[in-house]
């Protein structure tokens, strides 16, 4: 992937379902697929790119929406499927797998850092309620990404992990009093709110705040809940908190919050400071819309 640009685009970051694609107009890697197979294949084409293109996929953890549609990328579309030990073991466990792995799973442990084509992959391990939890450290093509989605209480890791990133998708799933005065059940909320739940917008602010450098050139919010946030209001909370410390969403990072329920758009990231409006999209719209958006200076 040298010399080439890199490529980022979200399938869906909900409870609806979670996948990403990083990479270039060559081939890449999903991170997560809980969105059908179909969605996958029929978005990728919007850069020419087919499942062949797809050199594995990488999984976070073993919840329905973020592994959705394993089985169907691992065995029919031969794609590796790669996941700790404990991680295959809560698939093989997941109902909602229409088709077990057999042939296509592939093993690493949490913690380790490995060569894969061109990239450097390393994984650290995130507080969450599921078998096993992972975030992903990714360079490729001069530049850094991280990957953390369904995190409780940040950790070293994951704090680490930011003040090395250029690229950052992290998890900003609800605003704690829109939670809290809420319909969801009690269990529920505590659930959340747990030290193994998910984060707030106010813990995703003050974490990145904390572990902000000048490298961080975009930050996109994902695994926002429908029902307890709001785009314009993550982004309100991270952007003011990050202002306090002297950086400007739209002159010294780009911040978006990502849609839930549709894919799109499709960044370029390179190491150039970003210019430019937040435009927060209308997720009643048509699923199926899908449009190329070049991030650049």
């Amino acid at each position: 992937m040298q010399d080439q640009q890199l490529l980022f685009f979200c399938f869906g970051s909900g409870s609806s379902g979670n996948s990403y694609f990083l990479g270039t107009q060559r081939s890449g890697i999903l991170i997560d697929a809980g969105v059908s197979a179909r969605t996958i294949h029929r978005h990728l084409r919007a850069l020419r790119l087919d499942f062949s293109n797809i050199l594995g996929v990488f999984v976070t953890h073993d919840h329905a929406d973020h592994i959705r549609s394993v089985g169907t990328l691992g065995e029919r579309a031969h794609i590796p499927i790669y996941a700790t030990p404990l991680i295959h073991e809560g698939i093989d466990r997941n109902y909602g797998l229409r088709e077990k792995l057999r042939t296509s799973r592939r093993y690493f442990e949490k913690g380790e850092t490995f060569s894969f084509h061109d990239m450097e992959i390393s994984t650290f391990g995130i507080r969450h309620d599921s078998t096993d939890c992972l975030g992903y450290k990714i360079r490729t093509c001069g530049q850094c990404f991280v990957l953390v989605t369904d995190c409780g209480e940040p950790n070293p890791e994951v704090e680490q992990a930011i003040r090395e990133s250029n690229h950052l998708v992290i998890e900003a799933n609800h605003d704690e009093h829109m939670l809290l005065n809420g319909s969801y059940p009690i269990y529920l909320k505590q659930r959340i709110l747990s030290p193994t739940g998910h984060q707030s917008n106010q813990t995703c602010a003050k974490l990145i705040a904390d572990n902000y450098h000048p490298g961080l050139r975009n930050i996109f919010l994902c695994h926002l809940s429908q029902e307890n946030n709001d785009p314009g209001l993550a982004y309100q909370t991270i952007s003011e908190e990050l202002l306090k410390r002297g950086a400007e969403a739209g002159k010294d990072f780009f911040l978006t919050p990502l849609h839930r329920i549709r894919s799109g758009p499709v960044f370029t990231l390179d190491a150039q400071p970003v210019r430019g409006a937040v435009e927060f999209a209308d997720e009643d719209k048509d699923k199926d819309e899908f449009q190329i958006h070049l991030i650049r200076e």
